[in-house]
């Protein structure tokens, strides 16, 4: 399974994730970029309130939509991350660069939503092509 993950975000962190929404635990399916980090899945921000984040917060259950190649959703979970050496790798790593344009690397490590992604299961879509 982490060989599909590293495969598809290998030249695009680009994927949609669906959470459940705090207030109306409807599903909410957002576009978002996912980075991977020696193997580890990690979803973070710049700075400021995320409705996404609120969402794993509340209900750490998510599916991760691989879209572009793989064409999979994979079950996950989120989990805050609050240990400041792991921040400092996440946030320092190439695939991050974009996010250290946003803001100053300090200010992204105080204050910048960041969870990491734990795959749980690989089920394939349908594919109406096949």
């Amino acid at each position: 399974m982490n060989a599909i993950v590293s495969a598809e975000l290998a030249d695009d962190l680009t994927i949609d994730i669906t959470t459940t929404g705090v207030r109306s635990r409807r599903p909410r399916r957002i576009e978002i970029w996912m980075l991977d980090v020696g193997g580890r899945y990690f979803i973070t921000g710049t700075p400021g309130p995320r409705d996404w984040l609120a969402n794993l917060m509340a209900d750490p259950s998510l599916t991760v939509h691989l879209k572009r190649v793989a064409h999979t959703d994979l079950a996950a979970t989120a989990r805050p991350v609050t240990d400041r050496a792991t921040r400092r790798d996440v946030l320092t790593h190439p695939s991050a660069q974009w996010y250290r344009e946003q803001a100053t690397l300090e200010h992204l490590l105080a204050e910048a939503p960041l969870v990491e992604v734990t795959l749980v299961e690989l089920t394939p879509l349908d594919d109406e092509n096949a």
